[in-house]
C-alpha cells in the first residue's frame, strides 16, 4: 500500500500560485528585498535559462518533487508474522548487611558479594537479547525494582544502582519469592523462572520459606537459589590472622529444599567463576513461544522525487553556465573583429 506519511505536507504544493496571485506592486517590494540591483543587472546583462518563461514549467516540477519528497512517501508490505519466542525469569538479589563482606575476587581484587554478583549479573544480562527480565531487591523486605521488560539496559542499569543497606540489614527470603510469584503469576504462556541469589537465611519477612515455596509450587514457578560466599577466608588483626568461614549462616538445605520442590535447582557460588558457570546452565533453559507478532515491511521512497529534483536542478545550472560561455565568446570574437 503506497501512503504519504506527513500527507499535510501536501497542502503547500500551490504556495507558489498564491504567492504569484499578490499584487504586482508587493511582488516588485518583495523581489527589491531578496535581490540586490546589481545583482539583477548582472542577470539580466546576459542569457539566462532562468529568465526564459517556457522553463516555468520546470521550476513547478521541480516544486512539486520537492514538496512529494518532504511528504516522505512510502510503500507498506503486507504483514508478516514473526515468532517471539525467549524466556521470561525474574532476579531476586539479596541487599543485606552480609553482602558487604568481601570474600570474592574479580581480577585479582578483592571486592564484596554485592560487587561480583553486579559484575557477574550484568554479562548474564546483557546476553538475555530475545528474553524478558524483571528485577526484585530484598533485605528487611522486598520490593519490584523493575517489572518484566524487554529493556534490559534498564535492568541492568537498576541493579547497579542497588547498595547494601538500601531497604535493611536483615534477609526477607520468604517475601522475595513470594513477590516474585504474584508478579509471574500475571503473566499468561510464560515458563516462570526465579533465579534468587542469597548469601544468609531468612531473618525478616511476613511469608516463610515454607509458605513461599507453597505459593510457587501452586503456581508452577520454578525458583533456581544460588548460595553467594566463600567457605573460607583469612581474617587480620591485632593478635595475628586466623581462618573463618564467612558463609556459616548460609541456609544451603532451605534453598535446596525450596529448588526441588519448584523442579529448580540448588547452585553454590563460592567465586567468579562458579557463578559464571551457574549463569550458563541457566542459558541452557528452555525458551518458549509466546504471542506471534505482525510487522509490515516499510520501504521509504522519498529519494525517487528528491533525485529527480536535483537532477533537473543539475541540468539547468550546466545549462545556464553553457549559454553564457557561449554568450562570453561571441562577445569575444565581436570585440577583436
Amino acid at each position: 500500500m503506497f501512503e504519504f506519511a506527513w500527507w499535510y505536507v501536501l497542502f503547500l504544493l500551490p504556495l507558489p500560485l498564491l504567492v504569484r496571485l499578490l499584487p504586482a506592486k508587493a511582488r516588485r517590494q518583495q523581489a527589491a528585498l531578496k535581490i540586490p540591483q546589481h545583482l539583477q543587472t548582472v542577470s539580466s546583462s546576459g542569457p539566462s535559462l532562468i529568465n526564459r518563461g517556457p522553463l516555468h514549467f520546470v521550476f513547478w516540477l521541480m516544486w512539486i518533487l520537492c514538496v512529494l519528497a518532504a511528504a516522505r512517501p512510502q510503500w507498506l508490505g503486507d504483514p508478516v508474522s514473526i515468532p517471539n519466542e525467549g524466556r521470561e525469569m525474574m532476579l531476586a538479589v539479596d541487599l543485606s548487611g552480609s553482602m558487604k563482606v568481601g570474600d570474592m575476587q574479580i581480577n585479582g581484587q578483592q571486592v564484596n558479594r554485592l560487587t561480583m554478583i553486579k559484575s557477574v549479573l550484568s554479562d548474564f544480562i546483557e546476553r538475555r537479547v530475545s528474553d524478558r527480565l524483571g528485577l526484585i531487591l530484598f533485605a528487611d523486605t522486598a520490593y519490584l525494582q523493575a517489572p518484566l521488560t524487554f529493556d534490559r539496559q534498564t535492568v541492568e542499569q537498576l541493579l547497579d544502582e542497588a547498595v547494601i543497606g538500601l531497604i535493611g540489614e536483615r534477609t526477607a527470603i520468604g517475601d522475595a519469592i513470594g513477590l516474585a510469584v504474584k508478579r509471574l503469576d500475571e503473566k499468561e504462556q510464560t515458563n516462570k523462572v526465579l533465579i534468587l541469589l542469597t548469601d544468609g537465611q531468612n531473618t525478616a519477612g511476613n511469608i516463610s520459606p515454607q509458605q513461599a515455596k507453597e505459593l510457587a509450587i501452586a503456581n508452577d514457578v520454578t525458583v533456581y537459589t544460588i548460595g553467594v560466599g566463600a567457605d573460607s577466608m583469612v581474617i587480620e588483626n591485632f593478635f595475628g590472622s586466623r581462618q573463618v568461614n564467612p558463609s556459616q549462616e548460609l541456609d544451603e538445605e532451605m534453598l535446596g529444599d525450596i529448588a526441588s520442590a519448584t523442579g529448580g535447582q540448588y547452585f553454590r557460588a563460592r567465586n567468579t567463576a562458579e557463578l559464571e558457570q551457574i549463569y550458563k546452565r541457566l542459558d541452557e533453559l528452555e525458551p518458549i513461544k509466546g504471542d506471534t507478532q505482525k510487522m509490515r515491511p516499510l520501504s521509504a521512497l522519498y529519494f525517487y522525487p528528491l533525485a529527480a529534483a536535483l537532477i533537473i536542478s543539475i541540468l539547468l545550472v550546466l545549462g545556464n553556465i553553457l549559454l553564457t560561455f557561449r554568450h562570453r565568446i561571441k562577445q569575444y570574437r565581436g570585440g577583436t573583429s
